[in-house]
Protein backbone atom coordinates (compact mmCIF):
# COMPACT_ATOMS: atom_id res chain seq x y z
CA UNK A 1 0.00 0.00 0.00
CA UNK A 2 2.70 2.53 1.03
CA UNK A 3 5.00 1.55 -1.83
CA UNK A 4 2.16 1.92 -4.37
CA UNK A 5 1.21 5.31 -2.92
CA UNK A 6 4.81 6.49 -3.20
CA UNK A 7 5.05 5.33 -6.81
CA UNK A 8 1.77 7.05 -7.73
CA UNK A 9 2.91 10.27 -6.09
CA UNK A 10 6.35 10.02 -7.70
CA UNK A 11 4.93 9.49 -11.19
CA UNK A 12 2.64 12.50 -10.77
CA UNK A 13 5.37 14.68 -9.29
CA UNK A 14 7.99 13.72 -11.90
CA UNK A 15 5.43 14.38 -14.64
CA UNK A 16 4.53 17.79 -13.22
CA UNK A 17 7.96 19.00 -12.11
CA UNK A 18 10.53 16.92 -13.97
CA UNK A 19 13.31 15.03 -12.28
CA UNK A 20 15.40 17.96 -11.07
CA UNK A 21 12.59 19.93 -9.42
CA UNK A 22 10.75 16.96 -7.91
CA UNK A 23 11.84 16.43 -4.33
CA UNK A 24 11.59 13.50 -1.97
CA UNK A 25 9.78 15.78 0.48
CA UNK A 26 7.18 16.80 -2.09
CA UNK A 27 6.65 13.20 -3.19
CA UNK A 28 6.29 12.11 0.43
CA UNK A 29 3.81 14.93 1.10
CA UNK A 30 1.79 13.91 -1.96
CA UNK A 31 1.76 10.32 -0.68
CA UNK A 32 0.93 11.56 2.85
CA UNK A 33 3.89 9.83 4.43
CA UNK A 34 7.16 10.79 6.07
CA UNK A 35 10.07 11.37 3.64
CA UNK A 36 12.11 8.72 5.47
CA UNK A 37 9.63 6.11 4.21
CA UNK A 38 10.43 7.05 0.61
CA UNK A 39 14.11 6.53 1.33
CA UNK A 40 13.39 3.28 3.18
CA UNK A 41 11.58 1.82 0.18
CA UNK A 42 13.73 3.22 -2.65
CA UNK A 43 17.08 4.35 -1.17
CA UNK A 44 17.50 7.40 -3.41
CA UNK A 45 15.67 9.77 -5.68
CA UNK A 46 17.38 8.15 -8.66
CA UNK A 47 16.17 4.67 -7.66
CA UNK A 48 12.68 6.03 -7.09
CA UNK A 49 12.67 7.58 -10.54
CA UNK A 50 13.97 4.41 -12.17
CA UNK A 51 11.21 2.41 -10.53
CA UNK A 52 8.50 5.00 -11.16
CA UNK A 53 9.63 5.27 -14.77
CA UNK A 54 9.07 1.60 -15.49
CA UNK A 55 7.27 2.24 -18.70
CA UNK A 56 5.72 -0.39 -20.86
CA UNK A 57 4.93 0.98 -24.30
CA UNK A 58 2.44 -1.90 -24.60
CA UNK A 59 3.16 -2.03 -28.31
CA UNK A 60 0.70 -4.04 -30.31
CA UNK A 61 1.85 -7.04 -32.29
CA UNK A 62 2.38 -5.51 -35.72
CA UNK A 63 3.09 -8.82 -37.46
CA UNK A 64 -0.55 -9.09 -38.56
CA UNK A 65 -0.69 -5.56 -39.98
CA UNK A 66 -0.45 -5.33 -43.79
CA UNK A 67 3.06 -4.19 -44.73
CA UNK A 68 1.79 -1.05 -46.44
CA UNK A 69 -0.09 0.05 -43.26
CA UNK A 70 2.68 -0.38 -40.69
CA UNK A 71 3.56 3.32 -40.47
CA UNK A 72 -0.05 4.34 -39.93
CA UNK A 73 -0.63 1.58 -37.37
CA UNK A 74 2.46 2.45 -35.33
CA UNK A 75 2.00 6.22 -35.38
CA UNK A 76 -1.72 5.89 -34.60
CA UNK A 77 -0.92 3.66 -31.67
CA UNK A 78 1.56 6.14 -30.21
CA UNK A 79 -0.86 9.04 -30.43
CA UNK A 80 -3.60 7.00 -28.78
CA UNK A 81 -1.15 6.12 -26.02
CA UNK A 82 0.30 9.60 -25.51
CA UNK A 83 -2.91 11.57 -25.49
CA UNK A 84 -3.93 10.12 -22.14
CA UNK A 85 -0.65 9.34 -20.39
CA UNK A 86 1.62 11.82 -18.63
CA UNK A 87 4.43 9.31 -18.01
CA UNK A 88 6.18 9.66 -21.37
CA UNK A 89 6.41 13.47 -21.15
CA UNK A 90 7.87 13.08 -17.66
CA UNK A 91 10.45 10.64 -19.02
CA UNK A 92 11.33 12.96 -21.90
CA UNK A 93 11.60 15.97 -19.61
CA UNK A 94 13.88 14.06 -17.29
CA UNK A 95 15.91 12.47 -20.08
CA UNK A 96 16.82 15.87 -21.45
CA UNK A 97 18.57 16.89 -18.22
CA UNK A 98 19.45 13.72 -16.35
CA UNK A 99 21.75 10.88 -17.48
CA UNK A 100 19.69 8.24 -15.64
CA UNK A 101 16.54 9.49 -17.34
CA UNK A 102 18.24 9.43 -20.73
CA UNK A 103 19.43 5.88 -20.13
CA UNK A 104 15.92 4.85 -19.11
CA UNK A 105 14.43 6.23 -22.33
CA UNK A 106 17.16 4.56 -24.40
CA UNK A 107 16.49 1.22 -22.73
CA UNK A 108 12.73 1.48 -23.19
CA UNK A 109 12.97 2.27 -26.87
CA UNK A 110 15.80 -0.17 -27.60
CA UNK A 111 14.15 -3.11 -25.93
CA UNK A 112 10.50 -2.45 -26.70
CA UNK A 113 10.44 -0.56 -29.99
CA UNK A 114 13.51 -2.37 -31.28
CA UNK A 115 11.86 -5.75 -30.76
CA UNK A 116 8.59 -4.64 -32.39
CA UNK A 117 10.42 -3.22 -35.41
CA UNK A 118 12.54 -6.36 -35.68
CA UNK A 119 9.38 -8.37 -36.23
CA UNK A 120 8.22 -6.36 -39.25
CA UNK A 121 11.31 -5.28 -41.17
CA UNK A 122 12.56 -7.26 -44.15
CA UNK A 123 16.09 -7.61 -42.73
CA UNK A 124 16.19 -8.06 -38.93
CA UNK A 125 19.84 -6.91 -38.92
CA UNK A 126 18.54 -3.45 -39.90
CA UNK A 127 16.03 -3.35 -37.02
CA UNK A 128 18.14 -1.27 -34.58
CA UNK A 129 18.86 1.42 -37.18
CA UNK A 130 15.27 1.51 -38.38
CA UNK A 131 13.91 1.55 -34.81
CA UNK A 132 16.23 4.48 -34.06
CA UNK A 133 14.88 6.38 -37.04
CA UNK A 134 11.29 5.65 -36.00
CA UNK A 135 12.09 6.73 -32.42
CA UNK A 136 13.61 10.00 -33.69
CA UNK A 137 10.31 10.92 -35.31
CA UNK A 138 8.05 9.77 -32.50
CA UNK A 139 10.13 11.24 -29.69
CA UNK A 140 10.64 14.48 -31.61
CA UNK A 141 6.90 14.93 -31.94
CA UNK A 142 6.33 13.91 -28.31
CA UNK A 143 8.94 16.42 -27.13
CA UNK A 144 7.55 19.32 -29.17
CA UNK A 145 3.89 18.50 -28.48
CA UNK A 146 3.81 17.26 -24.88
CA UNK A 147 6.92 18.70 -23.21
CA UNK A 148 7.80 21.95 -25.00
CA UNK A 149 4.17 22.48 -26.01
CA UNK A 150 5.07 24.38 -29.18
CA UNK A 151 1.84 26.04 -30.37
CA UNK A 152 1.88 24.64 -33.91
CA UNK A 153 2.41 21.11 -32.59
CA UNK A 154 -0.17 21.40 -29.81
CA UNK A 155 -2.73 22.85 -32.23
CA UNK A 156 -2.48 20.06 -34.81
CA UNK A 157 -4.98 17.27 -34.23
CA UNK A 158 -3.65 13.77 -33.66
CA UNK A 159 -5.35 12.65 -36.90
CA UNK A 160 -3.50 15.31 -38.88
CA UNK A 161 -0.19 14.47 -37.20
CA UNK A 162 -0.73 10.82 -38.07
CA UNK A 163 -1.29 11.84 -41.69
CA UNK A 164 2.00 13.76 -41.68
CA UNK A 165 4.13 11.23 -39.80
CA UNK A 166 2.87 7.85 -41.00
CA UNK A 167 4.52 8.03 -44.46
CA UNK A 168 7.90 8.84 -42.90
CA UNK A 169 7.64 6.02 -40.37
CA UNK A 170 6.44 3.71 -43.14
CA UNK A 171 9.53 4.57 -45.17
CA UNK A 172 11.78 3.89 -42.18
CA UNK A 173 10.15 0.51 -41.65
CA UNK A 174 9.82 -0.81 -45.18
CA UNK A 175 11.77 1.11 -47.82
CA UNK A 176 15.05 -0.38 -49.03
CA UNK A 177 18.19 0.82 -47.31
CA UNK A 178 19.24 3.94 -49.27
CA UNK A 179 22.93 3.12 -48.90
Amino acid sequence: MTRAAILRAARDRFAADGYDRATIRAIAADARIDPSMVMRYFGSKENLFATAAEFDLRLPDLSGVPADRLGTALVSYFFTRWEGDSTLPALLRTASTNPSGAERVRAIFATQLGVAVGRVVADPDEAPRRAGLVASQLLGVALTRYVLRLPPMVDISPAELITWLAPTVQRYLRDPDPR
